[in-house]
C-alpha cells in the first residue's frame, strides 16, 4: 500500500470514527500481516495537516489519540447549526476544575482551602458525569477523604496532549491582577499583591478606613460619636456643615 492510500484510510477513518484515534489504533485499521510502521503513520497524518492548512478544518493531536476538529476561529458560524444552547457551567464549577487541574490529586477539603468556600456535592457529581475528574486514591488520614485527578477526557475535550499543555499559572494571575485593576478603577479602589500571596488583594485607597470588618461593637460607637458631632455642629450658628451630615469617618 503506498502512502496516498495510507493517507486516505486514516483521513477516512478519522471523519468516520467520531472520537481521537490512537496510533495503534490506526494501525490495526490495515490488518495484522503488514501493517505500516509507526514513522508511516506519522508521515501521513503530517501531510494531512499539511493538506488542511488554511482551511477551516484541521488534524488535531489530543490525549487520545488524533481526531479531524473545526478550527475555533469558526465557532461564530457553525454555532447557528445547533438550536440548543451549549451548556454554561458556574464560576464555581470552573474553579474547582481548574483547582484540580492545576494541584492534583486534591481532595475536597483541599479545594474548599483554596476557595475559601465550601464546595457542594453536586459541582463534584457534575464534573464527574462529565468525565473529567475521576477518584485517583484515598488519603492515608483519618476519614480516608478521595482524592480527584483529571481524566484523558478532559484534556480531549480542552484540546490539549498533556497536563504539561496547560497555561503558566504565573500568566493566568496576571490576567486576574489586570481584571481586577480594571473593574476597580472607577470605583476608587487599587489592587495589590499581599507578601506571599497567591491572589491580587483589593483594598481602598483612603487610609482612614478601616481595614477590618464592622462588628456591633464598632457601629454602636459610630452611631454615638455620630450622634455627639451632630449635637456639635448644632451648638455651633456658623457651622458650615448640616447636623444631618454624618462624616466619612464615622460611617
Amino acid at each position: 500500500m503506498d502512502k496516498n492510500e495510507i493517507k486516505h484510510v486514516i483521513e477516512a477513518a478519522m471523519l468516520a470514527a467520531g472520537r481521537p484515534l490512537a496510533l495503534d489504533q490506526l494501525r490495526g485499521l490495515f490488518g495484522a500481516e503488514q501493517p505500516p510502521e509507526r514513522s508511516e503513520l506519522r508521515a501521513a497524518l503530517d501531510e494531512l495537516q499539511a493538506d488542511y492548512a488554511g482551511r477551516g478544518i484541521m488534524v488535531n493531536e489530543v490525549a487520545s489519540g488524533f481526531r479531524i476538529e473545526v478550527r475555533p476561529a469558526m465557532a461564530p458560524w457553525l454555532g447557528r447549526l445547533w438550536e440548543e444552547r451549549p451548556p454554561r457551567y458556574s464560576r464555581a464549577l470552573m474553579e474547582t476544575l481548574a483547582i484540580v487541574a492545576y494541584r492534583q490529586p486534591v481532595t475536597r477539603g483541599d479545594v474548599e482551602q483554596i476557595r475559601g468556600v465550601v464546595v457542594t456535592t453536586n459541582i463534584m457529581r457534575t464534573l464527574m458525569e462529565r468525565g473529567w475528574i475521576k477518584v485517583v486514591g484515598y488519603r492515608d488520614v483519618p476519614g480516608k477523604p478521595a482524592m480527584y485527578g483529571t481524566t484523558r477526557e478532559f484534556l480531549d475535550y480542552f484540546g490539549l496532549r498533556h497536563l504539561e499543555d496547560l497555561p503558566p499559572l504565573a500568566e493566568i494571575r496576571d490576567l486576574d491582577r489586570l481584571t481586577a485593576q480594571l473593574e476597580l478603577a472607577e470605583g476608587g479602589f487599587g489592587a495589590e499583591t499581599a507578601p506571599g500571596a497567591a491572589e491580587p488583594l483589593v483594598r481602598p485607597l483612603d487610609p482612614e478606613l478601616p481595614a477590618e470588618p464592622a462588628s456591633v461593637a464598632s457601629i454602636a460607637a459610630a452611631r454615638t460619636a455620630a450622634l455627639v458631632a451632630q449635637a456639635e455642629v448644632a451648638a455651633e450658628p456658623d457651622a458650615t456643615q448640616s447636623a444631618d451630615v454624618i462624616p466619612l469617618q464615622v460611617r
